[in-house]
């Protein structure tokens, strides 16, 4: 059985990477998602084990000092990480992965797993991720404003990922980061 393959899609928050990630499962059955563990609240559509892996901060912290994660971070007060033994069981058993995590997180994956495929989304323009962001209505003004404040952050390290995709049309980014996928598969 041949070893498993690494997807990592990143972008600022609004910027369409869940949705994009959901298309892209939909169009490789091949891959799994990968679920990260999270410290932050459930929100109304998510489900344990599908979406994250949500722990309280005790038990996050101590997944941490136990060195069970490939990347981890703290993002707006949260903790966000993936955990080593979920890759590593995935890549031995031929499974392909695809993960929708933070610019940071995607760097740190790079680093462990340099044959990951790195898939960096950018908005046409930065105030379109405020108003999508607005738009989805779940999350508190002073949520959206400190997003908005790792925007720069994030789009200046977003240019280390070898591919970057503009999500100027949702249907047209899909199909590009679609095109990115395949083209890995086969190398």
């Amino acid at each position: 059985m041949s070893r498993g393959k690494l997807v990592v899609i990143s972008a600022p928050s609004g910027a369409g990477k869940t949705t994009i990630a959901r298309a892209v499962l939909a169009a490789y059955p091949t891959f799994r998602f990968s679920v990260s563990g999270t410290t932050r609240p459930v929100r109304p559509d998510e489900i344990h084990g599908r979406d994250y892996i949500f722990l309280t901060r005790e038990e996050f912290l101590r997944k941490v000092d136990a060195g069970e994660f490939v990347e981890w971070e703290e993002i707006y007060g949260d903790y966000y990480g993936t955990l080593k033994a979920e890759v590593e069981r995935a890549l031995r058993d031929g499974q392909h992965l695809l993960f929708d995590v933070d610019v940071k997180g995607g760097l740190s994956i790079k680093r462990v797993y340099p044959e990951a495929c790195l898939i960096f989304l950018r908005p046409p323009r930065v105030e379109d991720l405020l108003e999508r962001l607005r738009n989805r209505k779940t999350e508190k003004p002073d949520t959206i404003t400190r997003r908005m404040e790792r925007v720069p952050m994030e789009l200046a390290l977003g240019t280390s990922f070898e591919h970057q995709v503009v999500n100027d049309t949702l249907e047209r980014a899909i199909e590009e980061v679609k095109k990115t996928v395949a083209a890995y598969l086969t190398n």
